[in-house]
Parts: structure tokens; sequence; C-alpha cells
């Protein structure tokens, strides 16, 4: 273990999260295989190792900060991108049946070739839009958590994520600067999505101190048949009062 990991480890020991050797060595291979694949697509833009380690690996890790990872069986991460969060929160716990869905075919293969190498199993790579493959039977109103890492405004995330939650499940959106704005707006999608707003968490990145922040939102009842709505509309028009 070097010092980069080294700090890893004692960033994650007050949370309750203890990494083993093997952990470790998967944190250390996705890390491998994400700058590799980088250089021929585009994945991300942070590619320093202590950087993927804390803004990667660590920032995915803080949802079960603040949801009780333990409770949770069934996973969904939506856009996911690089991975994040379902890969960084399904090596730490291992049991949870994740379900990643990506619109780009490319970012797929990459993450199938990732859970090979991470020897990962109970983990499906879908590649679709979110609002068609929430329409499917086997993922509608199916997951007890559901996660988004994205730039997408919440009144649009909520319609993009809770058709996946389960009633009783939790919708974990995490975002960046200030989202007060972005609450006030999501109102109106979240009444008409079957969503309750449950909390907000702040908190800062180590090393660097950026702020972060986690909206937890509960599903309370099946998903209403007419949503999500087609592709583009959702960005075209948003479930905010003013534009219907």
């Amino acid at each position: 273990m070097d010092e980069i990991q080294s700090r890893f480890v004692s960033l994650l020991q007050p949370k309750g999260i203890v990494l083993s050797e093997r952990q470790l060595e998967q944190f250390e291979l996705y890390y491998n295989i994400l700058t590799d694949w980088n250089e021929r697509m585009n994945l991300t833009g942070i590619t320093e190792r202590e950087q993927v380690y804390v803004k990667h690996f660590y920032d995915s890790l803080s949802v079960s900060f603040f949801v009780a990872m333990d409770k949770v069986e069934r996973l969904a991460d939506i856009g996911s991108g690089a991975g994040f969060p379902g890969i960084p929160l399904k090596i730490v716990f291992p049991y949870l049946q994740l379900t990643i869905v990506d619109s780009l075919n490319k970012r797929i293969q990459f993450l199938k070739h990732l859970c090979d190498a991470l020897e990962l199993t109970n983990v499906r790579c879908i590649h679709g839009r979110a609002e068609e493959i929430a329409r499917q039977e086997e993922h509608r109103d199916r997951y007890s958590l559901v996660t988004a890492r994205a730039v997408a405004r919440l009144a649009v995330l909520n319609e993009l994520c809770l058709p996946f939650a389960a009633p009783g499940g939790t919708f974990a959106a995490m975002k960046g600067s200030e989202v007060q704005e972005e609450l006030a707006e999501a109102g109106y999608s979240l009444k008409e999505l079957k969503g309750e707003w449950m909390d907000t968490h702040r908190f800062q990145l180590p090393l660097e101190d950026s702020l972060r922040h986690m909206v937890l939102i509960r599903k309370t009842a099946p998903t209403p048949g007419k949503y999500p709505r087609k592709p583009g509309m959702l960005l075209k028009s948003p479930l905010v009062k003013s534009s219907l």
C-alpha cells in the first residue's frame, strides 16, 4: 500500500469502511484500466492518480455515508459514464445487485471490460436511454436505491431516475454546487413522479475541500404510466410548472 492508497484508507475508516487487500487491488486496477481506456475514448477529464481516488472513488462512496447500504439489495446507476458511483459501491459492498444504464455503447463496452477484469458478479451493463429502459417491466419500480452523478438539473434527473426506484426506495442525486434553486424548481416533478424530498447533505471532498451535495428522495408510490416521457422531451420541457 503506497501513500495515496494509505490516505484513501484513512479517509474511509471514520466512515465505517474498512478495505481489504483485494478491494484495494480492485481500486488500483480500476484506476489503471480507466486511464488506459481514457487515452482512446473520453471517459474522464481527471486522470491524476490521487485526484481519481478522491474525486471519483471517494466521491462515489460518499453515497454510503448517507444511505444505509445494508438495507440496499438492488442498485440502479443511471448515466454511469465511467462507472461512478456504481462500480466503487459494488467493490465495497459486493453483495449489491448492480444495474448500470448508459446511452453510449462505447462506455458500456468499457464497463463490461472493467467488470470482467475486476471479477465483479451480479452486474448488468445496459446500453440504452433511461427513458426507454425505465418502461421495461424488469426495471420499473424495482430498485431499492437509484443513483445519478450527473449535471442535469434535478427536475430532469427525477424523471430519468425515479421510475426505476421501488416504492419505499431511495433516489440519491449527487450534485456539486448549491442546490436550493434546483430543489425549489423540482417540487412539481416530485409531486408528479411520486417522490418526496427527504434530506440534503452538504459536505466537502477531502484534500481540496470542493463542495458536494447529496439529495435524498424517497419514492412514495409506483410511477404514473405517462412517465418518463419520450427521449428529448425531458430537456425540452422539464417537469416544472412554467413548462406545462
